[in-house]
Order: C-alpha cells, then sequence, then structure tokens
C-alpha cells in the first residue's frame, strides 16, 4: 500500500510522513520545497518527488499506484494571502484541483486534505461547529473553503473518497520561526529563547484553540482507516482556547524567564477568537486529543532550545 503526501518536506507534513515510515509504510513525498525543508526527511525513507502540486504530468505520476493522498501542500498564511491573493488561489485551489482530478483517474481510494479553522471567519459563536455559517476573512481562508467544496464535488461527482479536516492553530516541533509569516507559538518560543521580545499584533486577548501535531497526525491517520460517509468535513483541534497572554505566561514559567513583549497593531483577516468543537471528530473517526497545551509547549520548547543551543554545548551535553 502507497502513501503520498504533499507538501510532505513542511511542518505537518513531515510529521506524517515520519509516522508512516514508522509503520513500514511505503511513503512519497512530493515537495517543490517553496516554505519546506529537506532536513525535514533527514533519515526517512521515503522516494521524494521534487515538484508542485500544479504540475499535472508530475501530480499524475506521483498518485500512480497510490492508495490515500495526505494533501498538506498549501501557502498556509492569512498575512501572506491578504498582500498576494491570487498566488495563495493559484497554488491552494488549482493546485489542489490538480491533484483531485489525478487521484480521482488513478483510482486512488481515500483523499484526506488539510483545512483550515481560518474557514469560519469572527463568529461570536463558540465553540465553533462544522454546521455553522462559513465566513472567511482573508483570500487564504476562502481558498481552503473553496477546496472543502471542490472535496465535496469530487465525491458527489466522481465518487473520489474525500474528507476535510478542519485545522485549529497547530504548533509543535520543526515549525519555522524565522518566516514573516510564521504561527504565533514558534516566533513567540524562538524569540524567548533567545533573549528577546516576542510581538503581539493586538492587545493579546484574542484567543487560540492550539493543537500540538502530534494529534493533527493521530487524526490523519484515523481519517484514513475510518469507516465514515465520504465527502466529510471534521474540526481536528483540543475543543479549548487559550490567550496570546496565557501563552507568554505558559512560555514564561517552561523557560523561567520574564519578558515584556511588544505590542502592535492588529493585522488584517486575523480572526480575534477561535475555539473548536470536536464532537463531529470524535464520533467518526474516533479523534481523541493526547497532548495537552502545556505538554506540547514544553515539547516544542526542548526541541528549539537543543536546535538552537550553540554546537560546542551540543558536543559538552
Amino acid at each position: 500500500m502507497i502513501y503520498l503526501v504533499t507538501g510532505g518536506a513542511g511542518f505537518i507534513g513531515s510529521h506524517i510522513a515520519a509516522h508512516l515510515c514508522s509503520l513500514g509504510a511505503d511513503v512519497r513525498v512530493l515537495d517543490n520545497f517553496s516554505t519546506g525543508k529537506r532536513e525535514n526527511l533527514d533519515g526517512l525513507p521515503v522516494t521524494l518527488i521534487e515538484g508542485d502540486i500544479r504540475d499535472a504530468a508530475c501530480v499524475a505520476a506521483a498518485v500512480e499506484g497510490v492508495d490515500t493522498i495526505f494533501h498538506q501542500a498549501a501557502l498556509c498564511s492569512v498575512s501572506r494571502s491578504m498582500q498576494d491573493p491570487a498566488s495563495t488561489h493559484d497554488v491552494n485551489v488549482n493546485g489542489t484541483v490538480t491533484l483531485l482530478d489525478a487521484a480521482r483517474k488513478a483510482g486512488t481510494r481515500r483523499f484526506v486534505m488539510a483545512s483550515s479553522s481560518s474557514v469560519y471567519g469572527d463568529s461570536d459563536v463558540f465553540p465553533k461547529h462544522e454546521d455553522m455559517r462559513t465566513d472567511p476573512l482573508s483570500p487564504y481562508a476562502v481558498s481552503k473553503l473553496i477546496c472543502e467544496f471542490y472535496c465535496q464535488l469530487y465525491w458527489k461527482a466522481f465518487g473520489l473518497d474525500t474528507v476535510a479536516l478542519r485545522y485549529f492553530n497547530v504548533f509543535g516541533p520543526r515549525q519555522d520561526p524565522h518566516s514573516e509569516y510564521s504561527a504565533v507559538i514558534p516566533r513567540f518560543v524562538h524569540a524567548m529563547v533567545q533573549g528577546a521580545s516576542p510581538h503581539i499584533y493586538g492587545d493579546g486577548l484574542q484567543s487560540r484553540d492550539f493543537t500540538f501535531v502530534n494529534d493533527v497526525v493521530q487524526a490523519n491517520m484515523a481519517a484514513a482507516s475510518s469507516s465514515y460517509s465520504p465527502g466529510q468535513v471534521m474540526n481536528i483541534a483540543c475543543g479549548n482556547r487559550w490567550t496570546l497572554i496565557d501563552l507568554i505566561n505558559s512560555l514564561e514559567k517552561i523557560l523561567q524567564r520574564q519578558t515584556r513583549p511588544v505590542f502592535e497593531s492588529a493585522r488584517r483577516g486575523d480572526v480575534k477568537h477561535s475555539q473548536a468543537s470536536i464532537r463531529k471528530a470524535q464520533t467518526m473517526i474516533g479523534f481523541a486529543p493526547e497532548v495537552m497545551f502545556d505538554d506540547g509547549l514544553r515539547k516544542t520548547v526542548d526541541w528549539f532550545t537543543a536546535k538552537e543551543m550553540p554546537q560546542q554545548l551540543r558536543v559538552a551535553v
């Protein structure tokens, strides 16, 4: 049985690839390395296909004989999409349609797509559930919602078994803190490990349902193997929420140091609060988060600390 992970050299994709390899699976990775890193695949016995999900010929070769596709490849940034909507649409929507069509033609059994909590927008309803109205506030969120519709269409019209998982603020080891589009936790951890001040866009009271990457991997495995009606969308999260001030306080305790965050203007397209109902995923695929927020933060800090420790100190340790 062959598995394909698109964006498999990226943050979440590389964790999925590593888990599959640990099970002895035959794993292909398709990545153009626009944001993914080769080092994320070091030591993994994967078949690497370097290419773009918009390249129909490349995608057709990648999906040949594949049982399950874990589609993680995307331009995953709200702020980037506000600056360049066209590129976000091109990669996320056109790339996904190219992949769906290749999967349909190749007879792929199941297509598991990474979607986003951003499709809900800034609704005052908490927790956010799959039956509520979507109200995307950014081109990125719109692109993910369109991809969900395409997944449903490919099930209804062509019989391709699809599911879209709406991730809520995933964090963990291998998340890149250096890009201006980085998510908040790697930026905060990197700054505080370096003794610098983290930057908060807004008042710091905005809240997020932070979800450790290992739980997202388990959700993907369950979505790939469970029996349920295709064409579904499901929230994948912890089902709780923490403010950015809570995040700062937790990191201060873990690192045993104080910090003074720098507050800047809120960014366009960012939602104020986010919290998921995970009942549907619990019922349909048996999803149950195992790594709680503080434990996930400790694992993340440990990874960043080890990675950024000077080489001479690593040798000494």
